[in-house]
Formats: structure tokens, C-alpha cells, sequence
């Protein structure tokens, strides 16, 4: 249990009279203490550890890249996935960035609650997440692949280990493997393609690797981008061997984890986290040509579509656009910059590749949804695919995520399976969260959700018992701390999307506009409409607020 600082300080006090008491100590007698008047904390968990759980995520997937979804594109092992179990065609991040949504999927809180609420911020340390929640009752956890919970740089009040020089110590990364924001065990790398942020557990597992075949250790440097590499930067064909790769590094390690798991007999919570389709459209081998630019249908802006959007669209197709009046910080900000730079033959390419990224990493998927099937473990596992945010190639004239909230960001991918708990061959319009998996997972295996995640327990939605619980969905995206903040409401039919200290806003019907062509926020005919989603929007986050303690008293 934990004290207040004030409690402590006045129970040292005390007790330092009669001689001396570390912290746990004061702890103890404040438990002793508390047992006496109260009794002990009942335990109401129905917890027997029969389920494993198994989270598997891509990294800016656009919902429409799946072979499900769409006939263009091979993901085999990912299809069969969800004829497994339920797909779920409104599955929603709560940012469309990284860091934000990532720390949500394991602390089933909205970034403004969680507080990394913008890529470069750090998830504190400790807030309470899924895998401490998992580890408690002695299941084991696990992370393999990207984490991106901390920033490239890091300060004497927020240390990052995920910030350069310790990204790339590797004398550290051989002693450290977690623990990690509830992970046990983890194996991390930081770098998308050919970035020169490689380091970490992946540059060990090639070197290891290199060694084995008895090559030069640091080989691997030819590959990668200067000034870690030797490389300039690449485009299309990867000169990295398939053998190499991320995706191969995380299905390989992933197995080896479910294979220890399955020898000791230890249920598990496991996340592993892919860093495809995530630009740069870079793929090695055979799968930067699977498909041919010239068959994509590449997404394109329709005529006057964004003159009734807010005036940062509007920017993203001048050439040298000046977004300062959307910044009070120097800092980057993903998306803002000129959207209209590339030819329509280059993003022909650039969807091509993408594509090859997925299928590429949908194989690797396959090894390890083939490796549950080996260790008898898919009828014990539930398996959860779904991506952190989504992607633009095109879509609205835009080709980089950033404070844009169409359904190409906003909405991913999303997966459930477990035969003999999920009900097989199920498509799904019911609402979900990627905040809701925390929360689940938890409810599914027994285990009391703690009061800090504001996520719904979606299990019986999962099971099959219910068909949907939630009215809505709120995402977030706070670019900027404050000239450059959105929230969004999203309900079975609207979409509505504020800005703080800005009178403008969004507001599409989905229903007649699913491709998000048409702004009614001025439409005088949707004044009433858009009354009633603020209003929702504003109850919404009320009820979605956690109350972290029982009231037990008058007063």
C-alpha cells in the first residue's frame, strides 16, 4: 500500500525518537496499524491464470491496408486471424501518434490522464499499467520490439532510457532487461527502416547473430543510416537481408518467450510490437516488389474539399507554408510542413512499398500465431492485433500523420481471438477504444481493474454476450500545449472535433460522408446536431474522469 509523503514524514518523525526506521518499516507499522481498525483489504479477484494474453500490434497501419478490408493487398496470416475470431471495424486509437496512444494501451488511460500526451514527452514511471497488474498475481510479462514510451532526448527531471547516448550503450542493453513500466522481461529497439537511432537489443541480437555465422560483428553498420551506420539514407529496397530485419528480430524473439512460457508452465501476459508499416517506405528483399505502383489507386484531394476546414489544412498545400501561429513551443510537430511536395507517381510508390511493408510483416505474424498453434496454446491465448494509429498517402492531400483527425488516422485495424471465449467469424461495428484492451485483458483473467483505467471492459462485447457497450469514443491530439490542441467525439453516425482557444472545428456525418469530404460545423442545418454532440462530448468526458478512492464517509 502507499502512504502520503505527509503521513511518512510524520510517522518517521515519531518513530525516529525511539530509534531508526527505513520507509519500509514506517510502511509496516502503518499496515499493522490500518489491519487492526479495518480488517485486511478483501480480495475479490476470481483470478486462476487459465488464460495467457498475447497483444501484437503494427505502427501507423491504415485501417485499409488488411487483405479483409481490401483485395489489393496479401495479409494470409492476419485474415485468418480474425476468421478465428471477431473483427472490429470501428476500432479507435485515443491519439493518432505514437508515445501518446502506446503509454494508453498499457495504463487504459487517455493521454491527458497518463500524462504523455505529445510525441517527446515520457510516460511517468509511476503510473500504474497492465503488465504491474498482470505481474502482481504471477503471471509473466513480457515486451519485444518497440516500446517508444520515453523520447530520443531526455533531462536531469525526465531521464530517458530511450534517449540518446544510453539508446546505443550496448555494454547497458546486455545487463538490462527490464524491468520496464510492468514489463519483466524486455527486448526494445527505437529505430523505423534505416534510422540511426539503431541501438538497444536489437543491435545485440544482430551482432550475436553475425557472430554465429562467423562474419565481421559490426557489419550490420552498412545497413543503417549515418552517423551510426555508414549508409545514406534509402528509399524502396532495403540492402538489410529479410534474415535481419525487425520483423524477423520480433517474431524470433517473441517465439523463444512463448517457448520458455510454454516449458515452465507460466501464464503471460506478451506484447509484441512491430514498427511496419511506419515510414520510411523501406523493405528488404522480395516484398519491395510484390506489388506494382502502376495498380495502386492512390488516394487523392478532391476539389475544394478542405476550404471549410480549419485553416491549418488549408497550409498543408503551400509549398513553404508558416505554421506559427499553431506553435508556442520550437519543438517539432509532426504534420506541420508542405503536403504537396510529392508527385503522384512518388506516392504511387510510396503506397507500394507500404503495402509490401505489411505483408511483409503479416508473415512474420504468421510464425507466431503458427508457434501458439505448436506449444497447444491458441485455445489458452487470447490474441489481440491492432495498430497504435493510422496512416495517410494521399488521403485529403496529406502524406504525414500530425493534428489531423480524419478516419484514415483515427481509426485502426482491431482483432480479437480466442477460440472457445471469442466467438469465431464475427465483423463487429461496435465502438472500441485502444484504451479498452487494458481493462479487458484484466476482466477476462479475473483480475480487479484498478481504479485508474478509464478504459471500458469490453469482455462481454469480446464474448460475444452483448454486441456494444459504448455510445462513443473520444481521441485526443495535443501537438502543442496550447495554441494547437484537438478533441474528438466519435458516435455511431458523427464525428466532431473541437480546437482550444480557436472557434473553428469539424464536424462530418458518416453516415452520407464516409470519406469526410463535407464540413458541417457552419452548416446552419447541423446547428442543433452540433449543440448535442459538444454536450455529449462534454458529459463524455465527465464520466470518462477516474474516481480513485471509495467514498467512505459523510465527510
Amino acid at each position: 500500500m502507499r502512504y502520503s509523503v505527509k503521513v511518512k514524514c510524520l510517522l518517521i518523525l515519531a518513530l525516529s525518537i525511539m530509534g531508526s526506521y527505513s520507509e519500509a518499516q514506517v510502511d509496516e507499522v502503518i499496515e499493522r496499524k490500518f489491519q487492526k481498525v479495518y480488517g485486511k483489504v478483501s480480495e475479490d479477484s476470481v483470478y486462476s491464470g487459465d488464460l495467457n494474453f498475447l497483444l501484437i500490434t503494427s505502427d501507423q497501419h491504415h485501417w485499409l491496408a488488411m487483405g479483409y478490408n481490401n483485395p489489393d493487398i496479401q495479409t494470409p496470416n492476419l485474415d485468418r486471424l480474425g476468421k478465428s475470431g471477431i473483427i472490429f471495424d470501428r476500432a479507435y486509437c485515443p491519439n493518432p501518434t505514437c508515445t501518446p496512444t502506446r503509454a494508453s494501451l498499457i495504463t487504459g488511460m487517455m493521454p491527458s490522464q497518463h500524462g504523455a500526451y505529445v510525441l517527446g514527452t515520457k510516460l511517468p514511471e509511476d503510473v500504474n499499467t497492465v503488465g504491474d497488474e498482470f505481474s502482481e498475481v504471477g503471471y509473466q510479462t513480457a515486451l519485444i520490439g518497440k516500446a517508444h514510451f520515453q523520447p530520443f532526448e531526455g533531462t536531469a527531471e525526465f531521464p530517458s532510457l530511450e534517449a540518446y547516448p544510453i539508446l546505443q550503450d550496448l555494454d547497458f542493453w546486455k545487463d538490462f532487461t527490464g524491468p520496464f513500466y510492468g514489463f519483466e522481461h524486455i527486448e526494445l529497439a527505437r529505430n523505423h527502416g534505416d534510422e540511426p537511432h539503431v541501438g538497444q537489443h536489437y543491435v545485440l541480437w544482430m551482432e550475436e547473430k553475425l557472430k554465429s555465422e562467423g562474419k565481421d560483428l559490426k557489419s550490420w553498420e552498412k545497413w543503417f543510416r549515418k552517423p551510426t551506420g555508414i549508409s545514406e539514407a534509402q528509399y524502396g529496397k532495403w540492402n538489410l537481408p529479410e534474415e535481419y530485419h525487425l520483423n524477423t528480430w520480433i517474431a524470433e524473439r517473441t517465439n523463444h518467450q512463448l517457448e520458455e512460457y510454454a516449458r515452465k508452465k507460466k501464464s503471460f501476459f506478451m506484447w509484441a510490437s512491430f514498427f511496419d508499416p511506419h515510414p520510411p517506405y523501406l523493405v528488404s528483399g522480395e516484398w519491395a516488389e510484390m506489388y506494382d505502383p502502376k495498380k495502386m489507386n492512390v488516394p487523392e484531394i478532391k476539389e475544394g474539399e478542405l476550404e471549410d476546414m480549419p485553416p491549418l489544412f488549408q497550409k498543408t498545400q503551400e509549398q513553404n507554408p508558416d505554421f506559427g501561429q499553431f506553435k508556442d513551443s520550437e519543438l517539432w510537430s509532426a504534420g506541420l510542413g508542405s503536403h504537396v511536395k510529392r508527385s503522384r507517381e512518388e506516392k504511387a510508390k510510396d503506397m507500394a512499398l507500404y503495402y509490401g511493408m505489411v505483408s511483409f510483416m503479416d508473415y512474420e505474424i504468421g510464425k507466431i500465431l503458427d508457434k501458439l498453434d505448436e506449444l497447444g496454446l491458441t485455445e489458452k491465448t487470447v490474441v489481440v492485433f491492432t495498430s497504435d494509429h493510422g496512416n495517410v498517402y494521399g488521403h485529403h492531400g496529406l502524406i504525414k500523420k500530425g493534428p489531423f483527425m480524419y478516419e484514415d488516422l483515427v481509426k485502426v485495424p482491431m482483432i480479437v481471438s480466442c477460440p472457445g471465449t471469442v466467438p469465431q467469424g464475427n465483423r463487429s461495428q461496435s465502438l472500441q477504444s485502444l484504451i479498452d484492451i487494458a481493462p479487458t485483458f484484466l476482466s477476462l483473467a479475473g483480475i480487479d481493474v484498478p481504479r485508474s483505467m478509464t478504459g471500458v471492459d469490453q469482455k462481454s462485447v469480446w464474448k460475444g454476450d452483448i454486441e456494444t457497450l459504448r455510445d462513443n469514443v473520444i481521441v485526443e491530439n495535443r501537438q502543442q500545449p496550447y495554441s494547437l490542441y484537438q478533441k474528438q467525439l466519435i458516435t455511431k453516425r458523427y464525428k466532431i472535433t473541437t480546437y482550444m482557444n480557436h472557434g473553428y472545428g469539424e464536424l462530418f456525418d458518416l453516415k452520407s460522408d464516409p470519406g469526410e469530404l463535407i464540413n458541417l460545423w457552419n452548416n446552419p442545418d447541423y446547428f442543433k446536431i452540433k449543440m448535442d454532440l459538444l454536450l455529449n462530448l462534454i458529459q463524455s468526458e465527465m464520466e470518462q474522469e477516474p474516481l480513485k478512492v471509495d467514498r467512505t464517509a459523510p465527510a
